[in-house]
């Protein structure tokens, strides 16, 4: 009984922990690591920050899907670009975590990180769907 009571309170500090360091529905500053950063994440606009390879194909494909959805919201948020190619956008790759391309990062109007979508391209719908439940 008394080895059940012990992991019960080794269990209820982890998850405090871990309520701690972050969890959900906590928001991160987003990193300024360039000088387009800086001046995009400024307006207080939503902001899509795209890292991309622009000669890579599914960079180019992502592009597309973002050029579309800014069209078609008449351009209620912004787009930012941080490319592999650039030696001045190299820190921003690490400041935010990306290790794969093409990446989307969603970046609420108070600058704070609302959503870390997983590498690879992805849909109008999955990007319009986080910018209406973003802040």
């Amino acid at each position: 009984m008394r080895r059940y009571a012990i992991v019960a309170v080794f269990v209820a500090v982890l998850l405090a922990v871990a309520g701690c360091q972050g969890g959900a529905g906590s928001s991160t500053p987003a990193p300024k690591s360039t000088p387009e950063l800086q001046q995009v994440l400024a307006s207080g606009k939503k902001t899509v920050v795209f890292f991309l390879n622009p000669e890579g194909g599914p960079c180019r494909q992502q592009n597309e899907i973002l050029k579309k959805l800014y069209e078609d919201r008449s351009g209620n948020f912004n787009v930012a670009f941080v490319s592999a190619m650039k030696q001045e956008d190299e820190k921003a790759f690490y400041d935010y975590g990306i290790r794969s391309l093409p990446s989307l990062v969603l970046v609420d109007s108070k600058g704070m990180i609302s959503n870390h979508f997983p590498p690879g391209i992805q849909s109008y719908e999955t990007v319009a769907q986080a910018l209406d439940t973003a802040k």
